[in-house]
């Protein structure tokens, strides 16, 4: 394989559906893994987005469903808030 398609595979991102406590995948709640990023998206709504630089930006469909918020909690590693209360504090960037 040519050095150009080399760097065109490795830079497609790669997705995968949220995991439950069983291991089996989530429908509709995915992980998008890019060179630079890891993007949480329920059905086709972006939810969060941390970047590799340390910025993480939550999207204005963060709290819309306990399903969303689950996952959303899964995915940050906390409680709805301690997202609000870094929301507030400027550690997270809202994103509308």
């Amino acid at each position: 394989m040519n050095d150009e398609i080399k760097n065109i595979i490795n830079n497609i991102p790669r997705v995968e559906n949220m995991k439950s406590n069983n291991g089996n995948d989530i429908a509709n709640q995915f992980i998008i893994y890019g060179i630079d990023f890891k993007l949480f998206q329920s059905y086709k709504s972006p939810i969060a987005l941390i970047m590799n630089d340390g910025k993480t930006y939550i999207f204005e469909d963060w709290d819309y469903s306990v399903t969303t918020g689950k996952y959303r909690n899964q995915f940050l590693g906390e409680n709805k808030k301690e997202t609000e209360q870094k929301l507030k504090n400027k550690e997270y960037i809202k994103v509308v």
